[in-house]
């Protein structure tokens, strides 16, 4: 976390406005600002890289596309970005291709993620 921060910083990566809100609310209630509400690959590259955030919450599918794995890929390698998945693409292939391209960061399934976000957060790698 950037020193000059008193609470950690959040992107929310979600073309779904209701749900992009609700992950807002609920990252603030667990301690975090969030900086932002990107709806697209090419928003949460171009707002990462202004606002340095420590974890992203990332939708697997944008705008049709499943864009959001290596998108999230990205944040990590070139922003040092933590990362939890929280997807309605939770089928065995595309967990998988989490798993490798994006060890360790935790996949919550909509539209349950509530449950299990505050645990996610806290071992988001």
């Amino acid at each position: 976390m950037n020193e000059a921060r008193l609470r950690p910083l959040a992107l929310i990566v979600e073309d779904e406005i209701v749900i992009a809100v609700d992950l807002e609310i609920a990252m603030s209630d667990l301690g975090y600002d969030v900086c932002a509400l990107a709806p697209t690959e090419r928003s949460a590259r171009a707002l990462a890289m202004q606002e340095q955030p420590d974890l992203a919450v990332v939708d697997v599918c944008l705008a049709g596309g499943r864009e959001g794995i290596e998108m999230a890929r990205w944040l990590r390698e070139v922003c040092g970005t933590s990362i939890v998945f929280v997807t309605a693409c939770d089928d065995t292939p595309t967990v998988e291709r989490i798993r490798e391209r994006v060890p360790g960061a935790p996949v919550l399934a909509k539209p349950g993620y509530r449950d299990g976000l505050a645990n996610a957060v806290a071992h988001a790698a």
